[in-house]
């Protein structure tokens, strides 16, 4: 049939029947071409990219992007070991997030590490404590709240003075002090990150400016830092949203760290990444209607892919295999018992039928990383395309896996 939609170079509807669905597809080729378009925006200094784990964990598409060089920026300890077992280099990893636990902490020590990324002084005094319990200096870089506004989702902003991450900058300066100060800790970096989807230049001018001030003044304290470490939060296109320009970006941070050629530069990106390079299959279950809606109900639910019930997101839906015909406007809708779940709302689709697959593309970010088992439904498979081939990179849950932990 014209127009079939094609995932890495094979049929979308011939992955559905050979793997099943509900079914995310990862282009590896996809994720590859994104890290090298980022790196090479940065002309005046290489930075060191470090994928943001949290936004899709899948150890074949994370190895992607480690064997082009990247390093890791991971929140638990369960995503240090996806990230070695993955083949990030531990030098090349930093452990973001406000609520690391002692032995998180002791794990992340012990793998070696190249930054902790504090974010309030009982963290610091935590990391302090487990160093000297392990005889090990633990190097360590502030996170710095700069109170601004990336104009994004409320659910999605970390950089404001309410948000929970992070210590504003007198608190920063008073950490960095008292961590100069202590034999079991090594200054090593600066970071930031102001939140997530950001498509305005904007609020990275503003926090490279809070950057820049607070770079002289540990300079004035006589601290000498290893790297800067900016976060992420680069937006992509989910409906019509305008990404921002990667050299434009890239200006803002070798500009204000001109006068620094020998702070390394490091990065965080996830979704920037991946979420282009995923797509969620799903099967066409039954249609229904009522008196002020039409429903296309699918296989796939929020439990596959959460975002547009958490933040109203919108994901583009198409058919695998287009039919002719009138477009309807209708909602594409899980089988989950919640009125909350629905994967497109007021959609106009090209007519479907009982068996169709359609697909859910911009699903590589925040869509299987963020899935559950409510309704004790078992979580979908993923798969990698790469090269023209396809191969299983997860496989699909059992209903045994449900309530293998159970007592």
């Amino acid at each position: 049939m014209s127009g079939e939609l094609r995932l890495g170079g094979l049929s979308a509807r011939a992955l559905a029947r050979r793997f099943g669905t509900p079914l995310f597809v990862y282009d590896a080729g996809a994720a590859r071409a994104r890290y090298r378009a980022l790196s090479a925006a940065f002309t005046r200094r290489r930075p060191l990219i470090c994928y943001a784990l949290k936004a899709n964990p899948c150890r074949a598409l994370a190895a992607v992007l480690a064997r082009e060089g990247a390093g890791a920026d991971i929140v638990s300890g369960g995503e240090l070991e996806r990230a070695r077992r993955a083949g990030f280099k531990p030098q090349d990893i930093v452990f973001s997030g406000v609520g690391k636990t002692a032995e998180e902490l002791r794990a992340g020590l012990r793998a070696g590490l190249r930054a902790f990324n504090v974010e309030s002084a009982e963290e610091l005094a935590a990391l302090a404590r487990e160093a000297g319990r392990l005889g090990r200096r633990a190097p360590l870089a502030v996170r710095l709240n700069p109170d601004v506004d990336p104009r994004t989702h409320p659910h999605i902003t970390t950089g404001r003075a309410d948000n929970k991450f992070g210590v504003e900058y007198k608190e920063a300066l008073t950490l960095y002090r008292r961590a100069s100060r202590d034999r079991r800790l090594r200054v090593v970096g600066l970071q930031c990150h102001i939140g997530s989807q950001i498509t305005e230049l904007s609020p990275y001018r503003r926090a490279a400016a809070s950057i820049a001030r607070a770079l002289d003044a540990l300079e004035g304290m006589g601290l000498e830092l290893e790297h800067v470490d900016v976060g992420g939060g680069l937006g992509i296109t989910y409906k019509d949203e305008k990404p921002l320009p990667l050299d434009a970006f890239a200006r803002i941070w070798e500009d204000a760290f001109a006068s620094r050629p020998g702070l390394r530069l490091l990065l965080e990106p996830g979704r920037y990444l991946v979420a282009d390079a995923g797509v969620l299959l799903t099967r066409v279950l039954y249609r229904k209607k009522t008196s002020k809606r039409r429903f296309v109900v699918v296989d796939a639910a929020m439990t596959d892919l959460p975002r547009p019930a958490l933040y109203g997101a919108w994901h583009p839906v198409t058919p695998a295999a287009p039919r002719r015909g009138v477009k309807t406007r209708v909602d594409v809708v899980g089988p989950v018992c919640e009125s909350g779940d629905f994967l497109a709302r007021e959609r106009l689709l090209a007519p479907v039928a009982p068996g169709d697959i359609l697909a859910v593309g911009k699903a590589g970010a925040y869509g299987f990383a963020m899935s559950s088992q409510y309704n004790s439904r078992p979580r979908a498979a993923e798969v990698l395309v790469d090269g023209g081939r396809a191969r299983l990179a997860r496989r699909r849950e059992t209903l045994k896996a449900l309530w293998a932990g159970e007592l």
